[in-house]
Order: structure tokens, then C-alpha cells, then sequence
């Protein structure tokens, strides 16, 4: 969460917008994205060429050449952010009108990245020399305590910060998945090499950057020493779908700016028949939209044959299974009403995901994991498309603490589940024998079958009895009495004193 300093220096940049001008939220967020984004160009290729350095690859900086912009030619380190930010106002401002920003317009000349078709209509909206300075300059602070937080992501905590702004501002808010929650479901499902990655509902895109860093940590002699899986993870890899180009925008740099060159990021209802994917990806991580109902005219039919409802979050996971190949994997979050709800359409998706593929795991988060930007309880749901069954013990898993308060404060704490949960993940044959008042168990399929399909843990979690023995009454009294004798003798120890 943004807090303290960080968040006074995001309010100070707000207002610096404000004074010279632009008070339209959607304009300051996409400026203040531009300018994020092409001082973010100059670090992330710093850095690879670095990583490239270490692994032995070779490495051609995007500044390293002459570029051509328009008519003209010009050094390439000129438009670097290090270059021109300690420029005199009105020559960086004509450096980054007439240079860098069509330069970061034209990264991707064949027009078809993603990249490019979100950037296309960007258009630079500073009016003055003076706004520009005093942005670059507060950028520069806030950057400055970014780096301080080693931690924690906190470009997508300003993401979401700024993302709140929208909702301040009266317009369509929305919120990101914490971090930390993306990074749990990220090494639990443990991505592949090979895998082919989507989120239907992305966003600015958390579940594929941070799917996208697991796999650099942990896979990186697979992925860069193997020129076939290396372009994989440039270009094949990774897919996201939105409804918002605002979001897409920043989904794209924010891909790019991780280093993956080419994701498919495309504007697209998921739910709707322009959405004609199936049995295409191996693995999916969502946080679909909880927006309650919408008009069944415009939702796939296929979907409303796996459980007819104008639900959303039903909708989308029959939509997963519809993505995703045989053998393929998904975690995501849903709310605890699909879990226990009991209309036709929830227990039919329920009962499609238990009876004719494997589920295998539901977290129960507690409610406060999405504050302050929402209350509601939800959990994470593990299953792996087969087709024809596969459910034999499902594990469950109290998530009681995520190392935040769960007030709207959202403070750093000691108590945190997530480790204990991916680790037992991974081991569960090590769980057949916990009992029922443990944090985490396994029901047997029948047993949620026979209860009409609940997942809820509340269901088969059982609370240990423990027997506490009283003092007898007269034990009370005679205490009581004593205690009595002590204050009459201290009032009049006190009365004596005052005499």
C-alpha cells in the first residue's frame, strides 16, 4: 500500500498537474504512465544489458543506434531519461515533444504489438516547459523512495494508487490484486517454460508481469539458454484481454518495461462470442470482475450452457475451462458466494468443476485482503482442466493472516499465512492426516458431493472443544470478599493520611 511520504510525493504530483492545467484523471494517469514509462525504458535496459552481461547473451540497446523520427536523425542516448532530465526546461521539453515521445510511439515498427496499438493514439499533453520540469522532477523523488522500498513492488502499488484517483474523481474506479496475493498464486501453480499464459480480465496486467519474473528467477537456463524458449517468452507466452484501453496501455509498457518484447495484449470482452479462444492455453491466473450481473444477450452461448446466469464471476470460470487445453491449470479468485451459493447456476459450475475436471485446492482469504478498495471475502480457487474428472480429495486452507492489518490501514504485521500455504501446496501428501480443527485439511469428494457441492470451509472445518473448569460460586464470593475487606482497608489507610 501507498503510505506516508510516498503518498504525499504521488498527492504533491497530482496537484503540480492540477496548477498547470490537466485535471482530467484520465489524462494525468496516462501522462504520468508516458513519463513513468520512458524513465522505467532507461532502467529496464540498463539492467538487461547487465543481466545480458552475466548470462553471456548478447545485448543491443534500444538508444545504442541513430534513430530516425520523422525527417530527421538523432543520437539515440539523447533520449534517455538520465540524458535530459537536467536539461534546461524548454530543451528537454522540446527533446521529449519532438523526440522521445514519437520515438516511444514507434518502438514497435511492424504496428502489431501490442505495444503499438495501444500507443498509437498517445498523444503528449504537457502544455509548458515549466509543467514538464516540476513533473520530472517529482518523478524523480518518487522514484528515489521506490528504491528505498527493496521489498515490495511499489510501481504497482503507485499504479494502484493512482488508479484510485479515477474512483475519487466520480469515474470508473478500479483496484489491482495485491502483490503479494499474485506472487502466492504465481509459485503455487509454479509456471512453466512452455506454458502459454492468459488473464481474461488483466488489467494492467499483475498476473502475467509477475508470471513473467517467476519464471526469469527460476527457469532462466531453460528459458534464455533455449533460443526456441526464449522466443516463446518474448512473443508466444503471455496473453491478456481488457475492456479498458487505459488499462491496456499500461498493461503493454508495463510488460515492456519487464522485458517481454511482444505479449498479446488485446481489447476484448472475454465473456462476450468475440471471445472464440478454446482449448488454447495451459495455464490461466485472474482475478475476473465481481460486477454482479450483466445482460445475458451479449454472453457467449456456450458459456450459459455450462450455467445459465448473468453472473460474472460464474461466467468466467466456465470460461476458464473453455480456454484451457486438457491438462491445463488455473488459479483464481473468486468470492465466497460461489462457493457456497445456492442457485442453479452456482452449484452447476461447482458441480462441472468437481465431477468432470480436478479441483484441487480453495484458500479462504479473509475479507480485509482487499481493503480499502473493497470488504469482500474470497478465496482462491486451484483446479486443472481434464474433462473427464480427476477430484478425489480436495485440500482447504484458513488463510488467516496475509502480513497486513486487515483494517483499511493495511500495515505491515508479523502474522503471514502465504509461505506456510505455498509450501504445504507443494507437499500435499504431506496433509493426509490433518485433522479437520487444523489450519488446513482435505475432504473427501463424496462428502462435498453430499453437500450439495459447498466449498465453503466453514462447512467441514471443525472447532476443538476445550473443557475449562470455574471456581465454585463460593470460591467466587469468598474471593469477592476478600477483595472487599482490601478496599474498606485501603479507604481507610487513605482517610488516616488525610487527617
Amino acid at each position: 500500500m501507498i503510505t506516508g511520504e510516498l503518498k504525499n510525493k504521488i498527492d504533491s504530483l497530482w496537484d503540480i498537474f492540477a496548477a498547470g492545467g490537466l485535471v482530467n484523471p484520465l489524462d494525468v494517469i496516462e501522462q504520468i504512465t508516458y513519463l513513468m514509462f520512458i524513465r522505467d525504458l532507461d532502467d529496464s535496459d540498463n539492467l538487461r544489458a547487465k543481466e545480458s552481461a552475466m548470462l553471456g547473451l548478447p545485448y543491443e540497446s534500444i538508444f545504442a543506434k541513430e534513430v530516425k523520427i520523422g525527417d530527421r536523425t538523432v543520437d539515440g542516448s539523447q533520449l534517455k531519461w538520465s540524458t535530459f532530465h537536467d536539461l534546461p526546461a524548454a530543451k528537454a521539453y522540446n527533446i521529449v515533444q519532438e523526440w522521445v515521445f514519437p520515438f516511444i510511439k514507434n518502438l514497435h515498427a511492424d504496428k502489431n504489438s501490442a505495444y503499438s496499438k495501444y500507443m498509437g493514439d498517445a498523444i503528449f499533453k504537457l502544455p509548458t516547459p515549466l509543467l514538464l520540469s516540476k513533473v520530472i522532477d517529482s518523478l524523480d523523488e518518487i522514484y528515489g523512495l521506490m528504491e528505498a522500498m527493496h521489498d515490495t513492488d511499489t510501481k504497482g502499488d503507485v499504479y494502484e494508487y493512482l488508479l484510485s484517483k479515477i474512483a475519487q474523481s466520480g469515474l470508473n474506479g478500479q483496484f489491482r490484486t495485491p502483490r503479494h496475493i499474485i506472487k502466492m498464486i504465481v509459485r503455487m501453480t509454479d509456471p512453466k517454460a512452455d506454458d502459454v499464459i492468459c488473464d481474461p480480465a488483466c488489467g494492467t496486467a499483475g498476473f502475467l508481469v509477475e508470471a513473467g519474473e517467476y519464471l526469469k528467477e527460476n527457469k532462466k537456463d531453460e528459458i534464455f539458454y533455449d533460443n526456441r524458449n526464449r522466443a516463446h517468452y518474448m512473443n508466444e507466452m503471455f496473453y491478456g484481454y481488457d475492456m479498458d484501453r487505459t488499462m491496456l496501455r499500461i498493461g503493454a509498457m508495463n510488460m515492456m518495461t519487464h522485458g517481454i518484447s511482444n505479449p498479446f495484449i488485446e481489447y476484448r470482452d472475454s465473456l462476450s462470442d468475440q471471445n472464440g479462444d478454446k482449448a488454447k492455453y495451459s495455464l490461466i491466473l485472474a482475478n475476473p470482475p465481481f460486477k454482479g450481473s450483466l445482460d445475458a444477450e451479449i454472453v457467449s452461448t456456450d458459456l450459459l450452457k455450462v450455467c445459465k446466469t448473468k453472473k460474472t464471476e460464474l461466467l468466467f470460470l466456465a470460461l476458464f475451462l473453455r480456454m484451457l487445453k486438457v491438462g491445463g491449470r488455473c488459479a483464481c479468485i473468486v468470492p465466497d458466494g460461489v462457493l457456497f451459493g445456492s442457485s442453479t447456476a452456482h452449484k452447476a459450475i461447482r458441480r462441472e468443476i468437481i465431477e468432470n475436471n480436478r479441483l484441487q485446492a480453495v484458500i479462504s482469504m479473509p475479507s480485509g485482503v482487499f481493503k480499502p478498495y473493497a470488504g469482500v471475502s474470497t478465496a482462491v480457487l486451484v483446479f486443472t482442466k481434464t474433462g473427464h474428472g480427476g477430484t478425489d480429495k480436495v485440500w482447504f486452507y484458513d488463510m488467516k493472516a496475509d502480513g497486513f492489518s486487515l483494517d483499511d490501514k493495511r500495515t505491515p504485521v508479523q502474522d503471514n499465512d502465504i509461505d506456510d500455504i505455498v509450501e504445504r501446496f507443494h507437499n500435499l501428501d504431506k496433509e493426509i492426516d490433518r485433522k479437520r480443527t487444523e489450519q488446513s485439511f482435505f475432504v473427501d469428494k463424496q462428502e462435498i458431493v453430499d453437500n450439495d457441492y459447498d466449498l465453503s470451509i466453514n462447512k467441514y472445518k471443525e472447532t476443538e472443544q476445550v473443557k475449562i473448569e470455574y471456581p465454585s460460586t463460593d470460591e467466587i464470593l469468598a474471593d469477592l470478599n476478600n477483595l472487599e475487606d482490601e478496599i474498606e482497608k485501603g479507604i481507610k489507610e487513605l482517610k488516616e493520611m488525610l487527617k
